[in-house]
């Protein structure tokens, strides 16, 4: 297949073109910087998501779009303008599949989907404008005529992680490992996505994927809680967040 990796250079980017030149497809990494994509190995597309046009990705048969800022970023805006642009551009390319490393809070808490993360409370108001344009981007797709797949992370997104060659898929709401996490690493994120592409399981849906966490306890009990816990003192100032956790949770670096 050809596959088209935008953001390609960004840490899910690298891995999932890696994990899609492994299995033989034709991979074009497309970048602002063709300097920084040279170690991968690939064609290079070299153009700024906005100037791109049907033409520079009408022989894809899939386009990953593996953009992303960083959690507390003021750029989060941009997160909605690039899923807009995306899809107005996709509206002409109905042949190729347009494929989101998305947001986790995006997902309903549970199986009983009343609630999205975003909407739980579990999210301090110094990090909701990323996961929130990242959600107005995934409503934005719902919408459209494009050819669409939105692949949403776990709550926590390891880019440290091992990879274990396996997962488990969900849908809508946040699902949880063995272990009681909702946890996957990059490195399985990467396989799942590749897989998906692939298999074309969630045409025009969202989906999301679990790992194990080697060094775990996988026989640990479920945790009632879908989402990070807050500070249970509501009136209290929030205990600092360990450096990474919301970026892992947004799915964001």
């Amino acid at each position: 297949m050809k596959i088209g990796i935008i953001g390609a250079t960004g840490r899910e980017g690298r891995l999932i073109t890696e994990e899609a030149v492994r299995r033989g497809h034709e991979v074009t990494a497309i970048v602002r910087n063709a300097e920084k994509a040279a170690s991968l190995g690939v064609p290079v597309i070299e153009k700024d998501i906005f100037s791109l046009t049907s033409e520079d990705l009408k022989g894809f048969d899939a386009v990953v779009s593996a953009f992303g800022v960083p959690a507390g970023s003021p750029l989060a805006f941009q997160y909605e303008t690039v899923g807009f642009t995306l899809t107005k551009l996709f509206e002409q390319l109905p042949d190729t599949r347009l494929l989101f490393v998305g947001g986790a809070a995006s997902l309903y808490t549970d199986e009983k989907m009343k609630t999205r993360v975003i909407e739980s409370g579990a999210i301090p108001e110094a990090y909701k404008a990323v996961p929130y344009h990242a959600w107005r981007s995934y409503m934005a797709l719902q919408t459209s005529s494009v050819n669409w797949t939105y692949f949403s992370p776990a709550l926590t997104f390891d880019p440290n992680g091992e990879r274990t060659g396996s997962y488990t898929l969900g849908a809508n709401y946040v699902i949880k490992n063995k272990a009681g996490e909702s946890y996957i690493s990059y490195q399985d994120y990467a396989i799942a996505m590749v897989d998906e592409i692939e298999q074309g399981r969630f045409i025009r849906k969202r989906f999301t994927a679990v790992s194990e966490h080697p060094g775990k306890e996988s026989d640990a009990p479920e945790k009632s809680a879908a989402a990070p816990e807050t500070p249970e003192d509501e009136g209290a100032a929030p205990e600092a967040p360990k450096p990474g956790f919301f970026a892992r949770l947004f799915g964001r670096k």
